[in-house]
């Protein structure tokens, strides 16, 4: 697998020169100040393409191209916004650059409610609660109905949550679920929105009466319709897996299982439709088997996401070192090294540690626990490498 690191743009506080030296071979970044909807030019492309260049490494993955809502839920604009995704996605192509990660998750990119979760040893991760989110959802949010939505002791949970969460508490988890961890990525909600949670519902308000199906369809209409362009330019689209993979906010979800994957897969049957493994992502559902499913999807995943979570009670998870959790990254080292394919790969949402939290990152974004993670996983490689060649 090729070594990648996500990378924000020019203006990312951790410069390429910083990668270069820790072994990092291409980049996974986007041209974040271009709006959702509008068209990526050559001459944009090829501008941050060289600038990548310059510093001896190369534009591997581009994360991502946003999918607008409006394709999502299929609003009269839809076929608009696909014409100019199909601009953007020729032009990348023309641009040498061939491999294109996006998701197809409504309004909400991935959620936790806590990005600095304190560990014994003093690092800090990201966490998922289930009842904070819970009361996000039924406090903050007041969504309609959400309460039939989780299960009674959840419901009771936030209840109990009604007579300690301050304003202070509940700003916080505003902040972080669906401020800072969506508005660097080209999200709908971004740090200067003065009222995001009314924006959110209306957002939330696009997707009534959307069902599962008709989600599926949707989806299924924008792949059919950009094939035709990652045929002439032997472009690998690679959907990334919904995070976490479960209905949340009474929004369906199509990407959270296997039955979910082979089903796009099978929808439009081309070997450009593809996925990106998020091993993260697929851990934290107990309901996946993440090393069963990296066996059978390798042949259709372009790019690879390395890390890993524990599932804990209560509908709870937490990202996990790098060397442990869910996911067995040393096995999936050995499935997606086996492919042949020196498949784009890079270690994400790794741990803040040695000053991470002061250096202004993005959420899930650190440095210093990105290149341990990094080391980790270089080592793995190492090691099947080294299998692979003695076995042979």
């Amino acid at each position: 697998m090729e070594k990648t690191w996500r990378w924000f743009g020019k203006k990312d506080k951790i410069t390429l020169s910083m990668l270069r030296q820790i072994g990092v071979e291409g980049i996974v970044t986007a041209l974040h100040d271009i709006p959702n909807g509008e068209i990526w030019t050559v001459e944009a492309i090829m501008d941050l393409k060289n600038y990548i260049e310059s510093f001896g490494l190369r534009w591997s993955v581009v994360e991502s191209l946003p999918v607008c809502e409006a394709i999502k839920y299929a609003g009269p604009e839809r076929d608009r916004l696909i014409e100019n995704y199909k601009v953007s996605l020729a032009n990348l192509g023309k641009c040498g650059i061939k491999t294109i990660c996006y998701n197809f998750m409504p309004v909400l990119d991935w959620a936790r409610t806590d990005l600095e979760h304190e560990w014994p040893d003093g690092t800090k991760s990201l966490y998922f609660d289930y009842a904070r989110f819970a009361y996000f959802d039924m406090r903050i949010v007041g969504r309609e109905g959400a309460e039939k939505d989780f299960p009674a002791e959840i419901v009771e949970k936030v209840k109990e949550l009604d007579t300690i969460m301050t304003d202070a508490d509940r700003h916080q988890l505003v902040d972080n679920i669906i401020v800072k961890t969506q508005g660097f990525v080209n999200g709908n909600i971004s740090e200067g929105d003065k009222e995001p949670v009314r924006k959110f519902q209306s957002l939330l308000d696009l997707y009534k009466g959307v069902t599962k199906e008709q989600l599926r369809e949707n989806m299924r209409y924008f792949l059919a319709a950009i094939m035709p362009v990652c045929d002439e330019y032997d472009i690998n689209m690679c959907v990334h897996p919904d995070d976490p993979p479960m209905p949340v906010l009474g929004l369906p979800r199509i990407v959270t299982c296997a039955e979910d994957i082979e089903w796009f897969l099978n929808a439009v049957d081309n070997f450009h439709n593809g996925l990106t493994f998020c091993a993260g992502s697929l851990s934290a559902g107990a309901h996946n088997d993440v090393v069963e499913m990296a066996r059978r999807f390798a042949g259709r995943t372009h790019f690879v996401h390395l890390r890993s979570c524990n599932v804990l009670p209560g509908g709870n998870f937490i990202e996990a070192p790098h060397t442990g959790g869910r996911a067995n990254l040393v096995e999936l080292v050995r499935i997606f090294e086996k492919e042949g394919r020196n498949l784009p790969m890079r270690v994400d949402h790794g741990r803040m540690m040695l000053g991470d939290e002061d250096k202004g990152y993005n959420a899930g974004y650190s440095f210093h626990g990105r290149m341990l993670a990094l080391g980790q996983v270089d080592g793995m490689m190492a090691v099947v490498r080294d299998e692979m060649a003695t076995n042979r």
